[in-house]
């Protein structure tokens, strides 16, 4: 999908939940998809994590910082060969900030609440990186395996996913179904922080080729784990 018919307005489906469309221009998602192509053959390279149950995800995930497999963090990949992740880079720490700027600090706007952390105190420390191929999903589930209850700062570049926004105490109703484009940028802390949420799908043929990426689908999370 490489135009709008219409500007597609920034929303807040719930409070401290702030969804602002377009937020990445295409330099910067390019430079973020040259720099997980690298991320994805190494130091530890991405791989489905498999469930405790046996099923393995659909979604492909690298992460930096700290490693993630369910439902643990840990400094090596155990599950991925042992190595241990690459850091969270510095200008990743800083669009962090600039997306809690965007969503929280712009006066007036829908989701303003400053409230919720300064920019200055949101200091990322893993990033979780998942590709969406054609057919991948994610069940609703809550980001709860951190000690930081710090915002989740998400940005999308690729195919269109139809992101599914609930509540903090199931994964059933009620829910907002949002349209995840290249280049949004979703927050959710304070109230919302432990809100479930999921990928129900992905729209093929919707990514716009000057993202970097023709086909699929990347998201990153960054988090604060609040694990020394």
């Amino acid at each position: 999908m490489t135009g709008q018919l219409f500007q597609r307005e920034r929303s807040t489906p719930s409070v401290g939940a702030v969804h602002v469309p377009g937020w990445l221009d295409t330099g910067r998602q390019q430079e973020i998809v040259e720099a997980c192509r690298r991320w994805a053959v190494g130091p530890v390279p991405m791989r489905s994590a498999v469930l405790p149950g046996g099923h393995r995800m659909s979604v492909q995930t690298v992460c930096l910082g700290w490693h993630w497999q369910p439902y643990k963090y840990t400094r090596t990949a155990d599950d991925a060969g042992g190595g241990r992740v690459a850091e969270v880079p510095e200008w990743m720490v800083e669009l962090g900030r600039d997306a809690i700027r965007a969503a929280y600090f712009t006066q007036g706007e829908a989701g303003y609440a400053p409230e919720i952390i300064q920019p200055g105190e949101y200091t990322p420390d893993t990033a979780l990186i998942n590709f969406y191929a054609h057919g991948a999903h994610m069940g609703m589930h809550q980001d709860k395996d951190e000690r930081s209850s710090a915002p989740v700062v998400s940005f999308s570049i690729g195919d269109t996913c139809i992101f599914r926004f609930g509540n903090t105490q199931t994964r059933n109703k009620p829910y907002t179904d949002l349209e995840l484009a290249t280049g949004d940028l979703f927050v959710f802390g304070g109230p919302s922080r432990f809100a479930y949420h999921g990928v129900p799908r992905t729209l093929a043929g919707t990514a716009d080729p000057a993202s970097g990426l023709d086909s699929g689908r990347i998201n990153i999370t960054l988090r604060m784990t609040g694990l020394e």
